[in-house]
């Protein structure tokens, strides 16, 4: 990892904030700001996050967490993988609702979560999600997303939310802005292995 960023306090001060806020998405984008380090470049490589199954390529080299939170109405282990790069925050997080019944109701509250965190001033704009090997579901979505941090500052994000099997995944990318081909990039490497 690079120096740390000469906004290092500003992170810091998202974090506290984020941290404070409704999981599991702010537990995604919060970790990420947490982990800034200044890059030159991004540095796309591939992670497969233990546990999960999928393959995804991220910008940075990602540091994982878990913690047990709130998901529709149950508590589940969710298990996080983000990193900060380029002025964006990267993140894949995932849990096992251990019920195929319970899919729907999750998947759900993980995008409202993601548009309530960033108080998002419309519903979202759907984007085209495949996710290869992922399990078909009707809650499955991929969203662009503008809204304000705590702090009263705009961001941008593109939130997607899949299942396979039993586990529940959000994708997340959260700036100031969200270049749409970096974005891509990052929601188009997303598979099952």
């Amino acid at each position: 990892m690079g120096q740390p960023c000469g906004g290092a306090r500003i992170v810091r001060q998202r974090l506290r904030i984020i941290a404070a806020m409704t999981p599991p998405v702010v537990l995604a984008a919060g970790l990420g700001l947490a982990l800034c380090a200044c890059t030159p470049a991004l540095d796309w490589r591939e992670v497969r996050p233990a546990g999960s199954g999928a393959s995804v390529l991220l910008p940075c080299r990602p540091n994982g967490q878990e913690r047990r939170v709130p998901l529709a109405g149950q508590a589940v282990q969710l298990t996080l993988y983000a990193c900060s790069a380029n002025g964006q925050t990267w993140g894949l997080a995932f849990a096992d609702v251990a019920d195929p019944a319970r899919l729907g109701a999750a998947l759900e509250a993980l995008r409202g979560a993601a548009a309530a965190n960033i108080r998002a001033v419309a519903p979202g704009q759907a984007l085209a999600l495949a996710v290869p090997g992922a399990t078909p579901h009707a809650a499955a979505v991929r969203t662009r997303l503008a809204g304000l941090l705590p702090t009263g500052e705009a961001v941008q994000m593109q939130v997607a939310v899949f299942a396979r099997g039993t586990r529940v995944f959000q994708a997340t990318v959260l700036g100031a802005a969200v270049a749409d081909e970096l974005a891509e990039t990052y929601f188009s490497s997303i598979r099952f292995v």
